[in-house]
């Protein structure tokens, strides 16, 4: 069965990064699973998207018949990466933890593809998410052990992440941890165990 894969890599540490190569095992379980898949690998280190402004946020809530040259210019970036995230069955995202939460990079993806009237709405209920049939798996990395412990409170990321995506509509979320590289005790083991959760896990 073929798929479409969306792959976010927000890491700056490149071939080095411990969640890139945590969502590259992902990746390759992926392939043995749907051979016939297509991946699209967006790295937001080399191309971030722009943070919001002004211009952006007004272009956002004016009427797509009304809008100016300069507005339809401000959201075409925005307008592309909804639509890759629309187009994809499975997304892959790294999750360096920089300082308990995840990068600002991965904060601005976050802003743009996040719109009320495309990606989520309000009604009399309250919002309601505007995707769905998407499966997520995000690929986190921190230096200290989160998932556990006495840091676990300290994790502002996956938690931020589930809410996030799960305002967008998108429940189906798996996380897999490389966590302790820079702890003695745990580093030598921390990727090694992560791999080895990818390989067991039922993709």
């Amino acid at each position: 069965m073929s798929k479409k894969i969306l792959n976010i890599v927000t890491s700056v540490k490149g071939d080095a990064s411990f969640s890139n190569k945590l969502s590259n095992a992902v990746l390759e379980k992926l392939a043995k699973e749907y051979p016939q898949s297509e991946v699209q690998t967006f790295d937001l280190s080399k191309t971030p998207l722009p943070y919001l402004d002004e211009l952006q946020l007004n272009a956002f809530y004016t009427p797509a018949e009304t809008h100016s040259e300069n507005q339809l210019e401000s959201i075409k970036l925005s307008d592309d990466a909804i639509q890759d995230l629309l187009e994809a069955d499975i997304i892959v995202i790294g999750v360096p933890i920089y300082n308990f939460g995840i990068p600002a990079l991965l904060k601005g993806w976050i802003d743009q593809v996040a719109r009320a009237g495309k990606t989520f709405s309000y009604d009399e209920n309250g919002p309601k998410g505007l995707i769905s049939g998407k499966k997520v798996y995000l690929s986190v990395a921190s230096g200290a052990v989160f998932s556990e412990g006495p840091y676990k409170s300290y994790d502002f990321a996956e938690p931020y992440l589930r809410v996030v995506l799960g305002f967008l509509g998108i429940t189906d979320v798996t996380t897999f941890r490389v966590e302790g590289t820079a702890i003695p005790d745990f580093a030598d083991s921390a990727l090694p165990n992560a791999l080895a959760a990818v390989e067991e896990f039922a993709f």
